[in-house]
């Protein structure tokens, strides 16, 4: 039924914005590649209906589809899904283009944070955090980002390692501990992690390694990204997700236009179908993706795991990752130093 009605209400919808290609055209999408079923029967197939072109992928992580663009002067693809960190990399080498919002009407609908999260280039187009996990049998409630440096919880936290998308967040919430910012002065926030790697069992690189480390009881709190908080419940029941006073941080997925898009006019009718309430519902119904779009309505159990809703959205922090990334390869080395690696 949700098929038929993207292809009957959502399509009437869009209709008569499309018109930009015809049907020898093709429309290259460098994602990911996950949920692609999913992703396939929700948006590519209306959205094909709606452009006649063909729709092709480039597919991997983000670091190997962004230096693959950047080589070729952001030529071959027309829309590109980055992590915000990735797409700030991609802003600072010039191969996207500034989006014209008035041909995207829908980032009105979204929630604030995900409109313009890098200046005038692409919008988000789902949103999810960084936030503190525990087993609740074992441990104490945590509510802030300062109880991972409690004595009580020697030896049972797992930080993300330093290459990993939330791993230099700790760097920062380290700092903050220590009552300064990172990004302008990290002595003191290294100084903070010597104190808390008392408290870490061991740096996990991938979420598997991250579950696995909870399930087999080795450690009992984790810095964690929302989207792991479901695989680990089914492996520990009492696994909760903390609410800290001070807020977890946000992360974005960007769609961005590259500037050698072949395509653009076509791009930015791509953006704004992806935008749509429509879609949205129908990806976050779908687990595939939460929704940015705040006209987006779901009922508890759809919410469920999801970063949703005005209040939790509002109540992230972004990271400036212009700043983080210029960073990042000196805080690799000193965090290896403190954790032994």
């Amino acid at each position: 039924m949700m098929k038929t009605f993207l292809r009957g209400a959502t399509l009437a919808a869009f209709l008569p914005l499309a018109g930009a290609a015809s049907a020898q055209d093709t429309f290259t999408i460098s994602w990911w590649g996950f949920n692609g079923d999913k992703l396939q029967a929700n948006l590519i197939e209306p959205f094909q209906e709606m452009c006649d072109c063909e729709v092709i992928f480039e597919t991997g992580n983000n670091a190997d589809r962004l230096n693959k663009l950047i080589a070729r002067g952001g030529s071959d693809v027309d829309v590109i899904f980055l992590t915000d960190s990735f797409s700030q990399l991609g802003i600072e080498a010039d191969i996207f283009q500034e989006i014209d919002r008035s041909q995207i009407p829908n980032i009105e609908k979204l929630h604030e944070i995900g409109q313009a999260p890098q200046g005038p280039y692409g919008p988000a187009y789902t949103v999810g955090r960084v936030g503190i996990v525990y087993d609740s049998e074992k441990v104490d409630p945590i509510t802030s980002w300062d109880d991972l440096w409690r004595e009580d919880l020697a030896g049972q936290v797992t930080l993300p390692g330093i290459t990993t998308t939330a791993g230099p967040m700790m760097v920062v919430k380290a700092g903050d501990h220590a009552g300064t910012d990172a990004l302008e002065d990290a002595d003191p926030a290294f100084a903070a992690l010597e104190e808390l790697s008392e408290n870490v069992v061991k740096n996990y690189q991938t979420g598997s390694e991250m579950i696995n480390l909870v399930s087999t009881g080795e450690a009992s709190v984790a810095v964690a990204q929302d989207f792991a908080l479901g695989s680990l419940q089914e492996a520990v029941p009492t696994m909760v997700w903390a609410d800290l006073e001070d807020g977890d941080i946000a992360t974005l997925n960007t769609v961005n236009i590259p500037v050698g898009a072949d395509n653009p006019e076509l791009a930015h009718e791509f953006i704004n179908f992806l935008l749509s309430t429509e879609i949205q519902a129908t990806q976050a119904k779908d687990g595939v993706d939460a929704p940015i779009n705040a006209e987006v309505e779901l009922t508890e159990e759809e919410a469920a795991g999801w970063t949703y809703g005005a209040e939790q959205i509002g109540s992230l922090r972004r990271m400036d990752y212009e700043k983080l990334n210029a960073a990042k390869t000196e805080w690799i080395d000193r965090w290896a130093e403190v954790f032994g690696l």
